[in-house]
Formats: structure tokens, C-alpha cells, sequence
């Protein structure tokens, strides 16, 4: 599970379930945290064998307070700070530079090796790492932004899609997506819907990775009416060339570009809801879901249904279902 500082209603909490007798792992069970982190925090924080909830408090302020002083001590002092990047310069190792102020260089302010490590992991120490003769560098954070290695090659985005496919003056040309799923669930529904017509076909894949493996199974029957594709920038979407249509991608954290998958989506929970098991739901349950979607009539259809209206173009074009 992911890692929080307590807050002081968490404390709070502790301290009444603690009197009334709870033990550490009803107490982890009730909180929602790991065992080990409710007894550290006992253990840690505790006054004289008493936890009381505000000096438990405290006690982690101060605590985290002088951590974060200590971490940026050599920053503070630009005298220190200059003669630990000389010393790192020159390949001493964190131990040689304190125990060198401590005994030799006196005037210098002494500074621990853990502190100096923690400068060292810092952003303004980072650089400094590949005089170390271990060479670790702290790892960074991710973030939101890829890496500068792409992972969908070759990727057309949306803007340069044809006008002709944006004002939806004509068939064949398709909005893709998975379906969002639970944790635990290692299938996935993948959708494909029709942008014209509103025609939408669903199945099942065991995993993610299959998804366009899935994409290809359901155009397959319909591949003259099959044009184009527009998708998301999911990793599961990098075999798209993989497909027999061309496909454009949404700008990244956009999915509002791909509106109607996403709407039809939204249909589609009327039947399989959200932190629903997908294990529930077999092939022929989605087929069925499928099919009462696309048998039902449409506003924008002038109330004709989509599979009226999708399997008239089947005809014109003499594609086989």
C-alpha cells in the first residue's frame, strides 16, 4: 500500500482504539495502514510509554522539521558547500570529507556523512554523484511527462486528420478505446464505435497488451468500412500499425477528442458499472450488451436505430458480415 504521514486525526484515532484494547493489527485494519507503520508510529512517538495523540504530534513535527534543516545544512553555508564540492571533486568519498573537517579542518563546519549524502541525493548534489565510487544517483520521481524515448512510433495526431473525417461526412472512420477496469481484473473490454452511424462493437481480451489483437478481431468482418481509427496515447495503443486502417491519436490527456467512444462508454455502464469484476461478464453477456445498444434508436439517427443505419452502407459497399 502507499505510504502517509499521519495526520492528527489518524493519531487521535490510534490513541481512543489503543484505550478501548484494539490491537496493533485491528488498529492497522481499521486505519487502513500496514501493521509495522501503526506500531512504529506507537514505538516512535510515544511519551514515556504513554501515546498521547497531540504530543505524538509533536514530537513528528520537530522530527521532520530537523530532518529537512539537516538535509540542506552544506546548501546554507556557502563556505561548507564549496569545500564539500572540491573534496567530491577530487574523489573523496562522504567518511574522508567529515572525518577530514572533524580532525584535520577545523574551521570548516562539521557536517556528518549522512548529511552529506542527503545533499548529494539532493537536486543541488545530484550532479556531483558520479565522483562517488558506487555511482548512485537518487532516482527521480515520475511525472506525468514521457520519457524521451516514445513509445507510440510514428504517431499522426488528430490535427492532422482530414476534415472530411472531422465533420463525419462519411462512413467507416472509427473512435477506439478500453474499456476502464478494476485492479484485480487482468481482461479488458476494447470498443470500437462508428463515428457516423454510432455502430459500436465490443469484446473481450485477457489482457491490455492484446488490445489491438481485439480491435483487429472485430473489424475484421467489416474491413471495407473500415477507414480509419482514432485512439488514445495508452501504451497499449503502440501496435496500431498493426491495423488495417489508418489512425490518428488525441493529444496527450485529451480524450475529450474521441467524444464518442467515450459517450458510448457511458452507455455501455448501464451494464457492466463501474468496480464491477469483469470475470462476471462473459463473451456472449458483452455480445448481448452490444447488441440491445445498437438495436436501440438514436435522436441523431432521426430515432433510426445504428445497426439499421450502419448495415445500409454494408450493403452499398457489398461487405459481408
Amino acid at each position: 500500500m502507499g505510504y502517509k504521514h499521519f495526520t492528527k486525526i489518524d493519531r487521535l484515532e490510534i490513541s481512543i482504539l489503543l484505550n478501548k484494547g484494539h490491537s496493533i493489527r485491528d488498529i492497522a485494519r481499521i486505519l487502513k495502514k500496514s501493521p509495522s507503520s501503526i506500531s512504529r508510529e506507537i514505538k516512535n512517538n510515544s511519551t514515556k510509554g504513554i501515546y498521547d495523540p497531540n504530543k505524538a504530534h509533536h514530537k513528528s513535527r520537530v522530527k521532520r522539521s530537523k530532518s529537512k534543516y539537516q538535509g540542506m545544512k552544506i546548501r546554507k553555508n556557502s563556505g561548507l558547500e564549496e569545500y564539500v564540492q572540491d573534496k567530491l571533486g577530487r574523489h573523496w568519498s562522504p567518511e574522508e570529507i567529515s572525518n577530514r573537517i572533524k580532525n584535520h579542518d577545523k574551521h570548516i563546519p562539521y557536517v556528518s556523512p549522512p548529511i552529506i549524502y542527503k545533499y548529494l541525493y539532493s537536486d543541488y548534489g545530484q550532479k556531483y554523484c558520479k565522483f562517488l565510487y558506487s555511482k548512485y544517483y537518487r532516482k527521480q520521481k515520475k511525472t506525468g511527462k514521457k520519457n524521451a524515448r516514445e513509445i507510440i512510433k510514428n504517431r499522426v495526431f488528430i490535427d492532422k486528420r482530414p476534415k472530411y473525417i472531422n465533420e463525419q461526412k462519411q462512413y467507416g472512420h472509427w473512435e477506439g478505446d478500453v474499456l476502464g477496469a478494476i485492479k484485480s481484473d487482468k481482461a479488458r473490454v476494447v470498443g470500437l464505435v462508428e463515428r457516423k452511424s454510432k455502430f459500436f462493437l465490443a469484446g473481450k481480451v485477457p489482457r491490455l497488451k492484446y488490445a489491438m489483437d481485439g480491435f483487429n478481431i472485430l473489424s475484421n468482418s467489416y474491413h471495407k468500412l473500415f477507414h480509419s481509427v482514432t485512439l488514445d496515447n495508452g501504451p497499449e495503443n503502440a501496435r496500431h500499425q498493426e491495423l488495417i486502417a489508418r489512425t490518428f491519436f488525441c493529444f496527450p490527456y485529451r480524450s475529450w477528442e474521441k467524444p464518442l467512444i467515450e459517450n458510448t462508454f457511458m452507455r455501455l455502464r448501464r451494464f457492466i458499472p463501474k468496480k464491477s469484476s469483469l470475470k462476471k461478464y462473459s463473451h456472449e453477456d458483452i455480445a448481448k450488451f452490444v447488441d440491445i445498444m445498437n438495436n436501440t434508436p438514436r435522436k441523431c439517427l432521426n430515432y433510426r436505430t445504428p445497426k439499421e443505419v450502419f448495415e445500409e452502407q454494408l450493403l452499398k459497399v457489398g461487405c459481408c458480415t
